[in-house]
């Protein structure tokens, strides 16, 4: 029986106050704004916007919570179970959250119930796996000295996240950083805060203590100001915009020298090497690199470098793939591709194409705005060739579901056109020649690379960018473990 989605949300009833110490309050402002739905344009209800004040109640609870040990000294093990819990219970939720996930993101409910929620649920248990299998160590020391090298807590940890997986990118900060014992303090992005409120209640459900986790919902110049100077706040982990991150490598200078640790977006390339002789499982990865989550994804493969002699033959096998994408109602299960996130987002990605254009770009596969009598923000898959890698499609990160061409003869080039970006963080390589792979790999300045598929690699891979892409730390991985902690020496002479 194929559940009616649109049934569903109308029961919903949403969570819209701030989550500090262990219970929902309003914003000490009582001020509020509006979280709209991206496929229709509509508000689905006020949110309470937090700021200076609310920032610092959040910090409070957080610290006092840290000092008194309820969570930063609780037995690895004990942490263990809960977070064990506490991704039970997502898991008991999953419909709910999945559904509050796409009416306030525009995404397809079918990524939300088979992408998003499950893996949100396997990194958290990934992480708590991880707790009571973490070693400190003892460096080589003479016989009467004993040297300890251990990790500690960095203490109060602050998640910024985006808004294209509000509670994926949240899962990937707030699972190390609980599983480190640290106090946490989560802003969503106030075009998404639905999911992130009512996971509040879940982890208290699953037996967090009061003040551990805490959810500040605001603007990005009010609440996400007030995290980034606040004096309380040990380590700010934000994935975003470079232009907001770089107001967080201020904030942290201004302030308490506090940890940052940025990933920032990128431009993606996906190289076809002319080798290649069966196209079709290619042009599919090519389609999900840049097509899923309408193209809203920090590594989408935004730039297809394709060897001259066969681009004709790969776009021709690509565009039928394109249009077996489906945009429509993100809350119809065929829909692929659902609603750009803001009215403003959705200029910004027209505009792109339309410069792409009048640069000398070719649009030969959609271009346009769709399904504009729905009042949300759709755009059709794109497919632009003819592109430089100088023009502004090329260099600027469209977050949309737009496919840039650019031929290239030859490997050297290939690896050209590849770096030649301010962006680093991933890239996707096809090719049949085991030489060739590990050259150009080796060769891409990016942070990820993927070789005959478009990947980004499971819980255990560190997840990060070079050059713009990233700084001061990864997500994912037990590298992650290690940006939410401090590593002492303990240096103790014997007699």
């Amino acid at each position: 029986m194929t559940t009616d989605f649109h049934q569903v949300a109308k029961a919903l009833s949403f969570e819209t106050r701030a989550f500090i110490d262990g219970k929902y309050v309003n914003a000490a402002s009582g001020k509020t704004f509006a979280t709209v739905n991206p496929a229709t344009g509509r508000e689905l209800a006020q949110v309470a916007s937090c700021a200076d004040e609310d920032v610092d109640r959040a910090v409070s609870a957080a610290r006092r919570a840290f000092e008194a040990g309820s969570w930063s000294r609780m037995a690895p093990r004990e942490r263990k179970k809960i977070l064990l819990k506490f991704a039970d219970l997502i898991e008991a939720n999953l419909g709910e959250l999945a559904l509050l996930e796409t009416l306030d993101c525009g995404k397809p409910i079918s990524d939300s119930n088979e992408v998003d929620l499950p893996d949100t649920i396997e990194t958290l248990r990934w992480h708590a796996e991880a707790i009571d299998k973490l070693y400190d160590q003892m460096s080589p020391a003479p016989h009467n000295v004993v040297s300890m090298l251990v990790r500690e807590p960095i203490g109060v940890v602050a998640g910024v996240i985006p808004w294209n997986f509000p509670l994926f990118m949240a899962a990937w900060k707030m699972a190390p950083a609980l599983a480190g014992g640290n106090s946490l303090i989560l802003k969503p992005a106030e075009l998404t805060s639905l999911s992130l409120l009512r996971l509040a209640e879940l982890a208290a459900d699953a037996g967090i203590p009061d003040g551990v986790f805490n959810v500040v919902p605001g603007l990005g110049e009010e609440a996400g100001r007030a995290i980034g100077l606040h004096r309380g706040i040990d380590c700010v982990s934000f994935t975003g915009s470079g232009e907001v991150g770089r107001y967080f490598l201020q904030y942290s200078a201004e302030s308490n020298m506090k940890r940052i640790v940025l990933e920032c977006g990128g431009k993606s390339p996906a190289i076809v090497m002319p080798d290649v002789k069966d196209l079709a499982p290619v042009v599919e990865n090519i389609a999900t690199g840049i097509l899923f989550c309408q193209g809203e994804n920090c590594s989408a493969g935004s730039r297809l470098l394709v060897h001259r002699s066969i681009a004709d033959k790969l776009l021709e096998q690509l565009k039928p793939v394109f249009a077996q994408w489906k945009v429509g109602d993100p809350l119809a299960l065929d829909t692929r591709i659902g609603a750009l996130i803001e009215q403003p987002h959705l200029q910004k990605v027209l505009g792109l194409i339309e410069r792409g254009k009048a640069e000398g770009g070719k649009v030969t596969f959609g271009g346009k705005q769709a399904l504009v009598e729905s009042g949300g923000w759709f755009v059709e898959p794109t497919i632009v060739e003819n592109v430089r890698n100088d023009m502004a499609i090329a260099r600027e990160e469209i977050f949309g579901p737009v496919l840039s061409v650019i031929p290239f003869d030859s490997e050297e080039e290939a690896v050209r056109l590849a770096n030649d970006t301010n962006y680093g963080l991933a890239a996707s390589l096809y090719t049949e020649d085991l030489n060739t792979a590990h050259r150009i790999a080796k060769a891409i300045r990016a942070g990820t690379v993927s070789v005959n598929c478009y990947s980004e690699g499971d819980y255990a891979v560190p997840f990060g960018g070079y050059k713009e892409s990233g700084f001061g730390g990864k997500d994912k991985g037990l590298a992650a473990h290690e940006q939410y902690t401090e590593q002492k020496a303990i240096w103790i002479q014997l007699g």
